[in-house]
């Protein structure tokens, strides 16, 4: 299937994007329209996922990275994590789904940017699930069941996956995945979501916590190239610090 791209600069063209919305909710979108490019990307079959997890079930989080993980790993990164593919994506082959799932975008252009237009990062739903898709796929995880458990343990520990791939020097497989497999193992998840006070007084999560001391350690401490077993006992020094 022949994705049409964007224009490059659409994203911040306040214009374009509310031409692009009103077209959306008319049923409008077509390629032909001013606002794409002559650029294209050729995927091979058509898909929907969930787009937009804000207070979603597990099922649906575990839904996105599997479909993702089916469609979209095989495909060059200048392709799966670039926004400007995302959002023509979006627009031209998920009207239906989108406007069924998130009858909300209708409200305003506020809310399309929130959901459809976002911008793509940490933030961003498809770019946390895109990511997680990638490292499941590539884990050397042999059978289904196990990739869907790993996706599974990264929604029970999201907020500090959330806090990981956020830092380029933290956005790597193995380390992310040796670290939520401790915390699974060590049965850690809901004690990383309580709060703590911090040295400017304020309360943050544990999880944030262990996160901002790797930072403040690296690079003396190479956290990316331990081992799980290093990683564990880090870990469990790191938690002493706020106990």
């Amino acid at each position: 299937m022949r994705i049409k791209l964007l224009k490059k600069g659409y994203f911040n063209d306040e214009e374009s994007k509310q031409q692009i919305y009103t077209d959306f909710l008319n049923g409008e979108i077509e390629v032909s329209k001013d606002y794409f490019s002559e650029d294209s990307v050729n995927i091979d079959e058509p898909f929907e996922f969930p787009i937009y997890l804000a207070n979603a079930p597990v099922e649906d989080f575990v839904k996105a990275i599997t479909v993702l993980r089916k469609n979209m790993v095989h495909t060059e990164r200048s392709i799966h994590l670039d926004r400007r593919f995302w959002h023509s994506y979006l627009i031209q082959v998920m009207r239906n789904y989108i406007l069924d799932h998130y009858p909300q975008i209708k409200e305003s252009l506020k809310e399309f940017n929130n959901i459809v237009f976002k911008k793509f990062d940490w933030e961003n739903y498809i770019y946390k699930c895109m990511i997680a898709a990638e490292y499941i796929e590539n884990s050397g995880l042999t059978s289904e069941q196990e990739k869907i458990r790993m996706s599974e343990i990264i929604f029970e520990n999201l907020d500090l996956y959330n806090y990981l791939i956020k830092y380029n020097i933290f956005r790597n497989k193995q380390f992310i995945l040796n670290l939520l497999m401790i915390i699974d193992e060590e049965g850690l998840s809901e004690e990383l979501k309580k709060k703590v006070e911090n040295e400017a007084g304020k309360d943050l999560r544990l999880s944030r916590m262990i996160v901002y001391e790797m930072n403040k350690r690296y690079p003396v401490v190479m956290y990316p190239l331990l081992d799980k077993e290093e990683l564990r006992d880090e870990l469990y020094n790191m938690k002493k610090i706020y106990s």
